[in-house]
């Protein structure tokens, strides 16, 4: 049961580390420390939503559903773009910074709604957290289920509590203007690259099912 508990780890962990919307997000709040633990705790709260569901049983319907997989493919192109824009164009920005009460009267929901929009609107979530880790955990038998589930859930909370306070950590030197320039920079290339990729898997997606037809 261990073992299958610190297989669920990390594979989940393999599948949450590389760079992606959410841990860019995530890393940016907490540079600003601006709701970062409650970006933290939507993020893993959504992440552990959809690996129970891939484990039991949504895994086979997602992959029965092209048409999810395209609307949720656009949908996530999107709103990359919009995002990554706005990124870019507060760097470029003369005013980077707003004052600490000017951020806390615009930014819960925003930030509830953004967190929101870089999980259910990634693809990519779903084929990690559904599609490989509830196809691999969908195949141990109910005794060893739980123990797998438990260990990917707790993989990424671990993940994205250790982002968000390594980030509000380093918020210092994180938090001046020209770190807030560098980091915008950032945010709108990864959220623009991710954005790309998902315009070609989108287009593949379209081709292969014109010619399955």
């Amino acid at each position: 049961m261990l073992s299958t508990f610190i297989e669920g780890f990390f594979l989940s962990a393999a599948m949450i580390l590389p760079l992606g919307p959410q841990n860019v997000f995530v890393m940016q709040q907490g540079s600003r420390k601006q709701f970062h633990l409650m970006s933290a705790t939507l993020c893993s709260t959504s992440d552990a939503l959809l690996i129970i569901a891939g484990i039991f049983g949504g895994s086979a319907l997602l992959g029965q559903s092209v048409l999810l997989l395209q609307a949720v493919t656009w949908g996530g192109v999107a709103f990359l773009l919009w995002y990554g824009w706005g990124a870019f164009r507060t760097a470029l920005s003369a005013e980077v910074e707003l004052s600490r009460t000017e951020k806390i009267v615009q930014s819960r929901w925003r930030v509830i709604v953004t967190l929101f929009a870089v999980t259910w609107l990634n693809p990519h979530v779903y084929l990690d957290t559904i599609v490989v880790l509830g196809s691999i955990g969908g195949q141990l038998s109910a005794e060893l289920r739980p123990w797998f589930t438990t260990g990917a859930v707790m993989a990424s909370i671990s993940w994205f509590f250790m982002l968000s306070c390594l980030s509000a950590w380093f918020a210092p030197v994180l938090n001046r203007p020209r770190a807030q320039r560098i980091i915008n920079i950032f945010v709108g290339c990864v959220m623009w690259y991710i954005a790309w990729s998902l315009i070609k898997q989108g287009y593949r997606f379209f081709i292969d099912d014109k010619f399955a037809l």
